[in-house]
């Protein structure tokens, strides 16, 4: 599996996918993963429930500490109510892609 098949850099930042499980019994980034279809993702869990977009906060929160870089920085652009998403890091491309090959 490639590694950096599961984000997408451009000229603004990066778009990251994310497979995420909510009320799990931690908080936690477990790596990249490949589905069945063949796409890739990074698989997170988080302890909050999937209502009133707590799961997808308690994401950013999660990547926010994880990646170090601000909360405000970090947007989910596509899945607000489904396990698969998508989520906008904004910032300088090369350097988030070094702090997401990190996780890996």
């Amino acid at each position: 599996m490639q590694a950096a098949a599961f984000f997408r850099k451009d000229a603004q930042g990066v778009t990251l996918f994310v497979r995420l499980t909510p009320k799990s019994s931690r908080d936690c980034l477990e790596g990249p993963e490949l589905a069945a279809d063949g796409r890739c993702h990074l698989k997170a869990r988080v302890r909050a429930v999937p209502e009133n977009g707590k799961a997808n906060d308690a994401l950013i929160r999660l990547l926010a500490k994880e990646l170090a870089i601000a909360p405000r920085e970090i947007s989910v652009i596509s899945g607000m109510t489904s396990r698969l998403k998508q989520i906008r890091l904004q910032g300088e491309p090369g350097e988030l892609e070094q702090k997401l090959l990190l996780l890996v």
